[in-house]
């Protein structure tokens, strides 16, 4: 992370800067100025970036911060995961910084990543001269065109005097109702021009408005049908934890003998190890949380945008249910789901809202043991013969044990990822950080460093497939030259394993493109970026590996050679029917 410049010395009595011999005449205020001031305004800590041209008057102006420390990420995709991530560790827009052209767009993957998981981010790229703007100069990208499909909004900073407000404003918005990315785009003139003005703290558009509480009546209707309801169900989905709702869904769940169930993105907002916990729904959830949603007669689903991973075929997707839907965004209601009984507001105070609304509870005893008898019959467990490879499953629970319960996971994308979340118990928000919605490959590590700078006192571990961490372990670079103390642990089954399952299951075994038989040594590689690297083969080594790695102090990886035929069950087929799931590959 970048030092700070010094300030000068100060007069004990006046407190005014001493003049010095050396002492450089006082820089003029700029755009670039108003950029970090505004930054600055809006309690930002950290920002992830990569320098260059366009953008350098602002890299420039954040020389002279001392609010807003700056890390330098190995490539542009890095600084916006590592931004994403920080932001869901923290609870506050993470901001990422890049120059023009290739810059911004090595950007685009991150931005989308953080739009389809409505995580806040602010996004700032540099752009060239506003003369030379649509002449195709030189690094030059139309980034405001590019990323308006991804943003909540972006800007094309119009001049040095509405360059800061135009900063504040994006980083409002970035957090305001439902999260999701902004972007400013910053003409190299216009952070270069001088300006007296100063920018206010983050704010947003008059004309922004977001409902925080939902329509009294409709609350009534749908607290009278909970109710009513003889399978009730709790779905709560990652807008619970967005909008810091999971301890009005836990209090709910718990007054009224709720079974909850969650999606991917909303891991930890209910503790996995209370009884009324199902886990994981959708594709690759537990097998009880699909025959819950498939049998329920009342779901609530809470800050939930009911995508295809997770209902399967919409036809056959809680088919006797009376839907009560909780959402902070009203595009959301209806768009997948029927929603029979809409609650547009804020998650928690419209939890809140129902809470105060419910007259009696459900009678949910019999319902109750129903699930635990599914718990019984689906359990969530595998083998481990002596005379196979090391199985996935195996070292993610040994990692859970080894690890405090607030340790935080960050995954890339495919059948580690899945196995990340099945095998690891849960407990607390914000623990779990993955690509959901954009499955982007190569999230995990960026992740973990943008997870550690916000969280520094807590453990990370990353899990990462060997097609993924390819990706972008170049950031491995990042995390020893700031110290970082993360894990990351290489499921390594030398193979593109998700993509693999659907070819041995869809298409007739015909592995093609999948097959990843000239990896790397990732220990040997690790040991070359300056970090700690460690091969694990056999259930015999796990343990000693895992102490090695915690207690190394800086970032280590766990190349951990895994069975190549492992698949991750239960699986859901693609648009196939929640409550027929597959427990094996005969079952598709």
């Amino acid at each position: 992370m970048s030092e700070r410049a010094s300030t000068a010395p100060t007069d004990g009595a006046s407190g005014e800067a001493t003049p010095t011999e050396d002492e450089e005449p006082k820089r003029p205020r700029t755009g670039a100025t108003s950029v970090v001031e505004a930054l600055e305004n809006a309690g930002v800590e950290y920002c992830f970036g990569v320098q260059g041209g366009a953008i350098m008057p602002v890299y420039d102006a954040l020389y002279d911060s001392q609010a807003v420390r700056h890390v330098t990420m190995a490539h542009e995709q890095g600084a916006a995961h590592a931004a994403d991530a920080y932001g869901i560790v923290s609870g506050e827009p993470g901001v990422c910084m890049a120059t023009s052209g290739p810059g911004a767009t090595n950007l685009v993957t991150g931005i989308a990543d953080a739009s389809m998981d409505s995580d806040p981010v602010v996004a700032l790229t540099g752009q060239v001269p506003t003369e030379f703007v649509g002449n195709d100069a030189f690094q030059e990208t139309d980034t405001t065109g590019v990323t308006a499909p991804i943003t909540k909004t972006n800007y094309f900073a119009s001049g040095a005097d509405t360059v800061g407000d135009d900063v504040s404003e994006a980083f409002g918005l970035a957090a305001a109702g439902r999260p999701g990315p902004t972007l400013v785009d910053l003409p190299k003139d216009v952070t270069q021009d001088e300006t007296d003005h100063e920018p206010g703290p983050p704010t947003t558009p008059d004309t922004y408005q977001v409902t925080e509480r939902a329509d009294p009546s409709a609350v009534r209707e749908a607290a009278d049908t909970i109710e009513a309801a003889n399978r009730p169900l709790l779905l709560v989905g990652g807008g619970v934890i967005k909008g810091d709702a999971s301890e009005e869904v836990r209090q709910f769940a718990k007054t009224y003998d709720v079974p909850v169930t969650t999606t991917m993105p909303a891991v930890g907002a209910f503790p996995e190890d209370h009884e009324l916990a199902l886990e994981m729904a959708g594709m690759h959830g537990t097998g009880y949380a699909n025959m819950a949603i498939t049998h329920t007669d009342c779901l609530v689903a809470v800050g939930c945008r009911f995508d295809d991973r997770l209902t399967g075929g919409i036809e056959t997707f809680a088919p006797d249910a009376e839907v009560v839907h909780v959402d902070i965004d009203p595009a959301e209601i209806s768009k997948n789901v029927k929603a029979d009984y809409p609650l547009v507001g804020d998650a928690a105070t419209v939890v809140t809202q129902l809470d105060e609304a419910m007259r009696a509870a459900p009678e949910t005893k019999k319902w109750r043991a129903t699930c635990q008898q599914w718990k019984s019959e689906y359990p969530m467990d595998y083998s481990t013969p002596d005379d196979e490879p090391l199985k996935p499953q195996f070292v993610v629970e040994a990692f859970d044990e080894a690890t405090e319960d607030d340790a935080i996971v960050t995954t890339g994308v495919g059948q580690h990822q899945m196995w990340a979340v099945q095998y690891w118990q849960y407990t607390e928000p914000r623990t779990w950080v993955s690509s959901h919605g954009l499955g982007t490959m190569g999230y995990g590590l960026p992740a973990a460093i943008g997870a550690k700078v916000a969280a520094p006192d807590t453990q990370v571990v990353s899990f990462e497939g060997d097609g993924s961490f390819l990706m972008t372990m170049q950031e491995l670079s990042v995390a020893v030259r700031e110290n970082l103390d993360i894990t990351v642990v290489v499921l390594n089954n030398e193979h593109i394993g998700m993509v693999r399952q659907w070819q041995d299951a869809f298409y007739d075994r015909r592995r093609m493109a999948s097959e990843y038989h000239w990896c790397p040594d990732f220990a040997t590689l690790a040991e070359g970026f300056g970090a700690k690297g460690i091969t694990v083969a056999e259930y015999d080594e796990v343990a000693d590996a895992i102490t090695e790695a915690l207690e190394y102090d800086g970032p280590a990886v766990l190349d951990c050679y895994i069975d190549p035929e492992e698949n991750v069950y239960p699986m859901v087929p693609s648009g196939g029917d929640n409550g027929q799931f597959a427990l094996e590959e005969g079952h598709l």
